[in-house]
């Protein structure tokens, strides 16, 4: 599974009242502190999840409700309102897949930092399902492109003013999923019909019961900071280690979250490719540890919050293959006053905009010339 340029699917038929802070100017990206190292793609599981949840339903009655009573829910439409982007009916869905990174419990013990009591979404992703349900594109969005952010309440009803150049995933820790969900169709001008929301901790139980995910290394990689070790070849990672891969910021590339998010795509296609593959049907008790995990792993809005309504929706997706899945990061440039950030390419993302709007695959013109990291390669 290369991690380089990924197949192109075919084509199916600022607001803000404060002011970002002046920073001195800088020349060149540098690598981020040990700070960072925070999880960004917990969020790789969520679609192992919901394919894993389609199984959820042989258990029947008490292990149905069980399982049931597993998934937590956001009701996003209410708390967003009308003011949100038409749905456009064309057949295709958009589904903004988030991992949140906690600083307590069990995430805590897995490297997630102080417990401050915060929460944030370390990784994102719009996930655009085209007609026919068949192909499949996702764009990944940094972390630390500095947007406008909308106004927003968050769970407790306290109104949090619209910002200019904060951080993207502040909305998360700012306002809650509703509030990423709001920024990111402020930003797109895309409705989200979904939300998916991954815990990192989940994440690491769910490839251990998956049995590890298979993948190729390039390069030696070697983390302290993520507690990754790899020698270049073949291995079959434990969720400890695949949480290492897809955390290692340091061990590969320039350091930056750019090159992050090379190997988060790369990994999704292993995992993507292993889950249509394993044979879990053999075995009624490795069966019911998947869904069990996987229900405890997500979040979703409330239109996905049952066994049955994910389930249908998981069985809508058990035709895309990996090879139909084209994975792009959402084209930002480096921010010349401040190498720890980036900034939206607004030309070209609009292109990425418009493609999924109208269902169409995403030009390769959109992404070109644009920071992209320089991880590609490290993992096949």
């Amino acid at each position: 599974m290369p991690a380089e340029s990924m197949p192109e699917p075919g084509t199916p038929g600022e607001p803000g009242t404060s002011n970002p802070r002046q920073r001195a100017k800088g020349s060149r990206r540098k690598p981020r502190s040990t700070r960072s190292t925070r999880s960004k793609a917990l969020l790789i599981t969520a679609w192992t999840a919901a394919g894993i949840v389609v199984l959820g339903g042989a258990g029947g009655g008490y292990l149905y409700f069980k399982l049931n009573g597993n998934i937590k829910t956001v009701d996003i439409n209410q708390a967003l309102g009308a003011d949100r982007p038409l749905k456009v009916d064309n057949g295709s869905e958009n589904i903004l897949v988030l991992g949140s990174d906690t600083r307590s419990g069990s995430n805590k013990k897995l490297g997630g930092g102080t417990d401050d009591g915060s929460a944030r979404s370390d990784t994102a992703m719009i996930v655009h399902i085209y007609e026919g349900h068949k192909k499949a594109s996702v764009v990944s969005i940094p972390r630390d492109t500095l947007v406008p952010r909308p106004s927003c309440t968050d769970a407790k009803g306290v109104t949090h003013e619209a910002a200019t150049g904060v951080m993207f995933n502040s909305a998360y820790s700012t306002g809650g999923a509703a509030c990423a969900v709001k920024t990111v169709e402020s930003m797109s001008g895309i409705r989200m019909d979904h939300y998916i929301e991954v815990d990192f901790s989940g994440f690491q139980k769910l490839i251990d019961d998956l049995g590890g995910v298979r993948v190729t290394t390039t390069k030696n990689i070697k983390d302290p900071d993520s507690h990754l070790k790899l020698t270049a070849g073949t291995h079959t990672l434990d969720g400890q280690q695949a949480l290492g891969l897809v955390r290692t910021r340091h061990g590969v590339g320039d350091g930056s979250d750019l090159g992050r998010i090379q190997l988060q795509q790369a990994f999704i296609k292993a995992l993507v490719n292993q889950v249509k593959h394993i044979g879990v049907l053999s075995s009624p008790t490795k069966l019911y540890d998947l869904a069990d995990t996987a229900t405890k792993t997500v979040t979703t809005d409330s239109d996905l919050g049952t066994v049955k309504s994910l389930a249908s929706f998981a069985n809508g997706l058990k035709g895309i293959s990996s090879s139909n899945m084209n994975m792009v990061t959402m084209p930002v440039q480096y921010d010349s006053a401040d190498a720890n950030r980036v900034l939206v390419d607004k030309a070209k993302a609009q292109q990425v905009w418009t493609a999924l709007k109208n269902d169409r695959t995403i030009p390769k013109a959109a992404t070109k010339g644009t920071a992209t990291g320089t991880a590609k390669g490290v993992v096949s």
